[in-house]
């Protein structure tokens, strides 16, 4: 009878384990991560109901003022890694110039209107998280990025996003395309700013 060669399947076999492994180390990472999370969310309901005081800090800032998003994502993915546990992937976003090109600027309404080239691929100017895309008065359809210092960078006249509300994305990412006209507006608690910062 013949034995089995062993020594054949060793890389096979010690594959396999290594993938075992790692999925045990994702979904290990990943519990962790969800009780830190139930852990945090308990305690600051605890903190809500037995305290007049927290209740009232917690009143103030959650509902009188607007929530700084970017950088409660930005401190999260520093002290624990990001929601989900992620094996490291080549990145596919399309990333390209992080200027927008134009030929004529010119003031309009609380912003700039620039006249770009047809069918005119529009990078974001900051990195931040997308906290509104539909329609603006003046604007048409308009996609608003808020970025880490709390500034929110109004796109109009955008079409053909892909983009989804709540997405964060990188500088120089693509938001859409427009068509000859790019309307721009800077603003930050309720002012709206100098373009000539922003756009160089």
């Amino acid at each position: 009878m013949n034995e089995i060669d062993l020594s054949k399947y060793k890389s096979i076999i010690n594959r396999n384990n290594k993938k075992e492994g790692k999925k045990h180390h994702y979904f290990k990472g990943l519990l962790i991560r969800i009780m830190i999370v139930i852990i945090l969310f308990l305690s600051l309901a605890i903190g809500y109901k037995s305290s007049i005081k927290f209740k009232g800090y917690v009143d103030k800032y959650l509902y009188s003022e607007s929530i700084p998003f970017v950088k409660i994502r930005n401190l999260y993915n520093k002290y624990l890694g990001g929601v989900l546990p992620t094996i490291k992937s080549k990145d596919t976003a399309m990333v390209f110039n992080e200027k927008i090109n134009y030929k004529n600027k010119e003031k309009y309404y609380d912003g700039v209107k620039l006249e770009v080239e047809d069918s005119y691929l529009v990078p974001s100017l900051c990195e931040g998280m997308v906290i509104f895309i539909g329609y603006k008065e003046h604007y048409g359809n308009t996609v608003i990025v808020e970025d880490v210092d709390g500034v929110y960078y109004w796109y109009g006249n955008i079409s053909n996003s892909s983009i989804k509300l709540y997405d964060y994305i990188e500088k120089g990412s693509y938001l859409g395309e427009s068509n000859k006209e790019l309307y721009l507006v800077f603003s930050k608690d309720d002012k709206y700013l100098d373009d000539k910062e922003y756009l160089g």
